[in-house]
């Protein structure tokens, strides 16, 4: 493990409960966020921090997942935008978040971790096994 990880990774210690879908080399965690339903992680298993890290069949498959991630909660949810980031800041455990945006949502057109820009409408997660399903599905098209 690169010095630079913690020792108590939560990346490395989910709860299957939360788990939406997964292989061998990743997975895709729903995250619980009253302002951003439908907000998912895609976590690469093995302690690496950075895309480069990983060798490139690795880098193509975990961008396929996302990608796959992404199509799924469009078609499930319908919203306004998509965003994706890979930050690792705080838990350097390579991990990308795909969070669903709608215009009337808390923090649009701002970033989710800002500055709320109002109270926020309520939007509907998206049912995680249909949600899984069409990750299978994205991910068999590509």
């Amino acid at each position: 493990m690169p010095p630079n990880l913690p020792p108590n990774c939560p990346l490395c210690a989910l709860s299957p409960a939360d788990i939406l879908w997964e292989d061998a080399r990743c997975c895709v965690i729903r995250v619980a966020d009253a302002f951003h339903p439908g907000l998912c992680r895609v976590v690469w298993r093995e302690h690496v921090a950075e895309m480069t890290d990983l060798l490139p069949a690795d880098r193509r498959h975990l961008f396929a997942v996302v990608m796959a991630t992404e199509a799924a909660l469009r078609a499930q949810l319908r919203p306004d935008k998509i965003n994706l980031a890979s930050f690792g800041n705080m838990v350097p455990h390579l991990h990308w978040h795909v969070i669903p945006r709608y215009r009337d949502d808390r923090h649009f057109p701002e970033a989710v971790w800002g500055a709320a820009q109002r109270e926020g409408a309520v939007h509907a997660a998206a049912d995680p096994v249909a949600l899984a399903r069409a990750i299978d599905d994205a991910l068999a098209e590509h």
